[in-house]
């Protein structure tokens, strides 16, 4: 038993924010029915290289971007376009407790899946709509996408280094992180939904924008701009309020220190051999350190280009300081901890019976993640879901298949 074992979920949505949350709700037990476009399916499908590969070791047509933001979930290839589709999707909606999508603001009213249209015939309908800038404003029958909305919502002008510095410049997060973002408080909002119609015996609609999540996670930088009316710059890899918090060179590379707090500043100086800095009024307290931050990161770089990487890490480390290397991927996915914290998870694929994908972080003690299913090949659950959720035969789905409303799963391409 999953936490969320026993609610079903419609899940309309395809790329990123809406998958991802769809993904997280599969993780904790419900059961998510992605409806995809018969022939390609979710866009992320073509989104490759790289690829799955197979037993062989042979490149499949399943894009490895696909496999991220679709675990556990049952593929129904159907055309929404035709009202053939779109009956078999309300039939569906019917029965089902949540619907995500994220379709254009109000384009799904002419197929009649809109939300007033479903909760007509389903009022215990959780409707989640995952736009780029809502369903109200000026903006609202935009597209929206996570560059776009990065740069929009003021996350770039944070983020990368100062325009003084090489390679200076604005940068984008290197995931689409307002799209993660999103999928995470759509999560959110729909087990919010689900509590409360416990109490009202109704479900709601749910209005999520990647604008709206962008600027909700400026968090203390956008609280900076409206305590001082000056709008934060770039930092690069320091922090904006805490100084020393960034990156430092020693003679063979590069690692972080995160010194939250005044006594961890104490414990870093007697650590690294600088014992009289913290009696230095201009580095006493940390506001101090951010209004000296020149002079104060100027000494610590010149003193830790002295030695390697390794020795600086392992004489702040037994301090209590935060610190440590800068791993590419790879070395994240190696280290212990990781292992440790099972983040690394097979699940049987039916092209490569010992497929790994990075797991679930969510722990929970009594109702675990389950790992049930890998993402789902297109079509691969279309006659099961329609056999056994709307009683259709073989005969109707044939007849369905014979007039493209749906699409069974067809036989596996090779990737480029």
């Amino acid at each position: 038993m999953g936490a969320l074992t026993g609610y079903r979920v419609l899940d309309l949505s395809r790329v990123l924010a809406g998958p991802w949350c769809g993904q997280i709700l599969a993780d904790l037990g419900a059961e998510v029915i992605k409806i995809e476009r018969p022939g390609v399916g979710d866009d992320t499908r073509g989104w490759g290289p790289p690829w799955m590969s197979d037993e062989a070791g042979q490149a499949t047509c399943e894009s490895s971007y696909y496999q991220s933001a679709n675990r556990g979930k049952l593929s129904v290839a159907l055309d929404i376009a035709t009202p053939e589709g779109q009956e078999l999707v309300r039939a569906l909606a019917t029965d089902c407790d949540v619907l995500i999508e994220n379709y254009k603001a109000g384009s799904l009213a002419k197929y009649g899946l809109d939300y007033a249209s479903l909760a007509a015939i389903n009022p215990r309908l959780v409707y989640c709509s995952v736009t780029g800038f809502g369903h109200t404003g000026p903006r609202a029958a935009e597209p929206g996408y996570d560059f776009i909305i990065q740069g929009l919502g003021g996350l770039m002008s944070i983020t990368g280094e100062r325009d003084d510095l090489p390679g200076g410049g604005a940068q984008k997060v290197g995931v689409a992180f307002s799209d993660l973002m999103t999928g995470l408080y759509s999560t959110v909002a729909i087990q919010a939904a689900l509590l409360s119609r416990h109490t009202s015996g109704q479900g709601q609609h749910i209005d999520m924008a990647l604008l709206d999540v962008q600027v909700a996670t400026l968090c203390n930088q956008s609280q900076n701009y409206l305590a001082s009316g000056k709008p934060p710059g770039r930092y690069g890899n320091a922090h904006a309020n805490i100084v020393p918090y960034q990156v430092f060179s020693a003679n063979d590379g590069e690692f972080i220190i995160a010194c939250g707090n005044d006594g961890q500043f104490l414990q870093l100086c007697e650590a690294i051999g600088l014992p009289q800095l913290p009696k230095d009024p201009r580095f006493k307290r940390n506001q101090d350190r951010v209004n000296n931050r020149a002079v104060i990161v100027e000494i610590l770089a010149s003193h830790f280009r002295t030695d390697c990487t390794r020795a600086w890490v392992d004489r702040i480390h037994p301090r209590g300081v935060p610190v440590g290397p800068i791993n590419d991927i790879a070395a994240a996915l190696a280290e212990p901890q990781v292992a440790a914290r099972g983040m690394l998870v097979s699940i049987a694929h039916p092209l490569k019976p010992d497929f790994v994908t990075v797991g679930s972080p969510l722990k929970l003690s009594g109702t675990p993640v389950q790992y049930l299913r890998p993402a789902p090949m297109l079509g691969e659950h279309t006659d099961e879901v329609l056999g056994q959720r709307l009683g259709l035969d073989g005969r109707q789905l044939a007849a369905l298949k014979e007039r493209g409303v749906i699409e069974q799963l067809a036989e596996e391409k090779r990737g480029d």
